[in-house]
């Protein structure tokens, strides 16, 4: 009984290390009517074409004025893009702001560090991309953190179960797969009929 007991603290403690570790990304109040999730690769020209011209329509009409708020979830297609997400994930606990700014910053300059014949070459243009704007991290020590990367392994594989996702960017808007083309007008249309 007593190894059962310490068994389970131990579990615990483990599982709320990980938790510690891997807070979402989010923008928007957290409690508001209309959730969209966003599944989406760092290296995918559409998803940065979603964060640089979608985005901040959405941010400004929907999500500054409350009325929803945009989840971000990783999809990686690539060894890239895996790492990258590994970044903007790593410190998200102590600063939850953070990972948005990483990923905005990611996909505004996505063809500054998605270059190099190999993933080292990729790395390292990732790494002095992020020091050139500022990002302040442990590079190695976040690529290399087994819980991150389970957490956006994760991400992936409950995109697959959950809602048959198999394409970047794939939006979910209060669990319902949004399946019209993807553009402004498309996802307002849609918004406007949740309020």
């Amino acid at each position: 009984m007593k190894k059962l007991f310490l068994l389970l603290l131990l579990y615990f403690s483990l599982v709320s290390s990980i938790n510690a570790e891997t807070v979402r990304i989010i923008s928007g109040n957290k409690d508001a009517k209309i959730t969209i999730i966003v599944y989406e690769s760092l290296t995918c020209s559409h998803c940065a074409n979603f964060h640089n011209e979608i985005y901040p329509l959405l941010k400004k009409e929907y999500i500054d004025t409350g009325l929803a708020k945009i989840e971000f979830r990783h999809f990686p297609l690539d060894v890239a893009a895996l790492n990258a997400s590994k970044i903007a994930q790593c410190k998200q606990n102590q600063n939850t702001e953070l990972g948005l700014k990483i990923l905005e910053s990611l996909y505004s300059n996505q063809q500054a560090w998605v270059k190099g014949n190999t993933k080292e070459e990729i790395n390292e243009n990732l790494k002095k991309f992020l020091k050139k704007e500022g990002f302040n991290l442990d590079f190695e020590k976040c690529i290399n953190n087994k819980e991150i990367e389970d957490f956006v392994l994760n991400d992936r594989i409950e995109g697959v179960k959950k809602f048959k996702v198999n394409a970047t960017p794939t939006i979910i808007i209060n669990d319902k797969k949004f399946e019209k083309s993807l553009n402004y007008k498309n996802l307002k249309k849609n918004l406007e009929k949740m309020i």
